[in-house]
C-alpha cells in the first residue's frame, strides 16, 4: 500500500508521533485524532480442488512458471466464505460445491492477513481478467512455498496426508 501521506479529516501533512508505545503517522494537530494504523488486509485465498487435482493459477502480471492460490481481497460487507466464492467465480469460472477453512496466515511481506480455504469445484474453467492460464496438478506433485498461501498448501497437504482412509 502507498504510505498515506495526508490526514483524511483535516488534511494536514502527518508525522510520526509516539501512540501507544510505538511510532506511527498521525495528524499532528491537537484538536485532530487521526492515526494512521496500517492494520493488515483480510485477504482469502482458494486451494482449489477440481476433477479430482490441485488447480493453481497464473496472474498476467507474473513470469511465465510462477503459479499459485487464488486470491482476492475482502470486500466491505462480506464474508470471508462469500468472498472467495466471488472470487473463484470471478476467476475462473467456477462454482464452489464444498468449501472449508484451512487456516489464517500472516504475510507480514504484503501486510496482510490470508484466510485460506479448501475448494471443492466444478463447472467449466473460464479464465477471469486477471489470470494467463490454470494447471491442474495430483496432490502428490504438489509443493509448497516457504512464505504467503504456501503455508496454507503446506497445512492442507499434511491434514490430507494424515486423514483416515476414504475421507
Amino acid at each position: 500500500m502507498t504510505e498515506i501521506k495526508f490526514c483524511p479529516y483535516c488534511g494536514t501533512r502527518l508525522a510520526l508521533k509516539k501512540v501507544e508505545g510505538k511510532e506511527r503517522l498521525s495528524c499532528p494537530r491537537e484538536d485532530c485524532p487521526y492515526v494512521f494504523w496500517d492494520n493488515p488486509l483480510p485477504v482469502v485465498a482458494a486451494l482449489i480442488e477440481y476433477d479430482g487435482k490441485v488447480l493453481l493459477a497464473r496472474n498476467k502480471a507474473w513470469p511465465e512458471k510462477i503459479f499459485a492460490l487464488i486470491t482476492g481481497f475482502l470486500e466491505k460487507g462480506e464474508t470471508p466464505e462469500a468472498a472467495i466464492e466471488r472470487e473463484i467465480r470471478e476467476e475462473l469460472g467456477l462454482d464452489a460445491v464444498d468449501l472449508s477453512m484451512i487456516g489464517l496466515y500472516a504475510f507480514f511481506e504484503q501486510n496482510q492477513l490470508i484466510i485460506a480455504y479448501h475448494a471443492v469445484c466444478t463447472g467449466s474453467i473460464t479464465l477471469g481478467d486477471e489470470l494467463a492460464e490454470t494447471k491442474l496438478l495430483p496432490a502428490e506433485k504438489l509443493r509448497p512455498w516457504p512464505f504467503g498461501t504456501g503455508l496454507a498448501v503446506r497445512d492442507w497437504l499434511e491434514k490430507r496426508k494424515n486423514a483416515p482412509a476414504g475421507q
